[in-house]
């Protein structure tokens, strides 16, 4: 891969007579400077949120026993995925935002592009994963130990995975086949699928068939799944006799709804729709909003009402201020 030109607007002309991309420039939200310094100063904290919300419920699960059992271990799985998932895009943002030079080379953004479908796309498996793994504890939980195993969970887990990787692979490949000789600018805050083909001066027609489909499939397949474990969760709860018992399922079952609702909410609004609304600013604001926003809220909206993770966070603290203490005296 050749070296990247250090004079922009070389590079520009170079465009214009053909040459094939070696990088693309990130357009991002905004050029007014004050405005991008506030932009950063929001994000970074937004980010740091996100981090050590995430990564602290996957601590949780992982240092309290109480917590180990396949619910917590979906919410830590989705936690890590969380954070990795805002780490594909928010750091080079945040660069973006005080730095003139906004370029990112070819190969940097077929990573992103990458990293971003295959986070995108476990996620959305996963979710569904843990809309199945709710029916069973609800509507049969004398069997809920068998049914949810760690020979059913597991697979399910590297099955999203798997999911996602494939997914990622396909839409990177069939993306980065096309050819962008006129403009390498990208209206956008990231390397993602819709702003790249309306740039590339190849036929598209073929990516957003792939694009609407495989998007369509992959939503409509995992909706479907939700939508079908709830109307069993739903029926489980019109048995239930006990005001507590529902107040307990509605509690768990709400929060991993409002989840799924805002996540394929805004994935079904970004790529499953009509390709001559592509690049447009909307686009941005939904992908910093999926990408970005929801991980930071995903830890919010899981355990917020949540007794078993509040419990586990009061015990983590409690032990570290009395080893803090102990140590202090000592």
């Amino acid at each position: 891969m050749s070296e990247l030109p250090s004079n922009l607007d070389t590079y520009k002309n170079q465009m214009k007579n053909g040459t094939e991309v070696t990088m693309f420039i990130l357009l991002g939200l905004t050029d007014d400077f004050k405005l991008q310094v506030f932009l950063f100063l929001l994000f970074l904290a937004i980010y740091l949120f996100t981090l050590v919300g995430n990564l602290g419920l996957v601590v949780l699960v992982i240092g309290d026993s109480r917590l180990h059992n396949p619910m917590y271990y979906f919410l830590s799985v989705l936690s890590f995925l969380d954070a990795c998932y805002s780490s594909v895009v928010t750091p080079k943002m945040l660069v973006n935002f005080l730095a003139e030079n906004k370029a990112i080379s070819f190969l940097g953004c077929v990573t992103q592009m990458f990293l971003f479908v295959t986070f995108g796309t476990t996620e959305s498996f996963l979710l569904a994963a843990m809309a199945y793994d709710r029916y069973v504890a609800i509507y049969n939980p004398l069997l809920y130990a068998v049914k949810m195993s760690a020979r059913v969970y597991v697979p399910l887990m590297i099955a999203s995975y798997g999911g996602g990787i494939l997914d990622g692979i396909l839409q990177t490949v069939a993306t980065f086949s096309l050819s962008f000789c006129a403009s390498n600018e990208i209206r956008h805050v990231l390397c993602d699928i819709p702003p790249l083909l309306a740039i590339s001066c190849s036929d598209t027609h073929i990516n957003q068939l792939i694009l609407f489909y495989f998007v369509g499939l992959i939503e409509i397949s995992n909706i479907l799944i939700v939508l079908i474990s709830y109307g069993f969760i739903i029926l489980a709860i019109v048995r239930m006799r006990s005001a507590e018992g529902r107040r307990k399922v509605f509690s768990t079952c709400g929060s991993h709804l409002t989840g799924v609702s805002i996540y394929h909410g805004t994935i079904l609004f970004m790529y499953v729709r009509p390709n001559s609304s592509y690049a447009s600013d909307n686009d941005m604001i939904v992908s910093i909003f999926y990408s970005i926003v929801i991980p930071m809220l995903n830890p919010i909206i899981y355990s917020l009402r949540n007794k078993d993770v509040k419990k586990a966070r009061k015990k983590l603290f409690k032990r570290n201020w009395l080893k803090n203490n102990l140590s202090f005296k000592h």
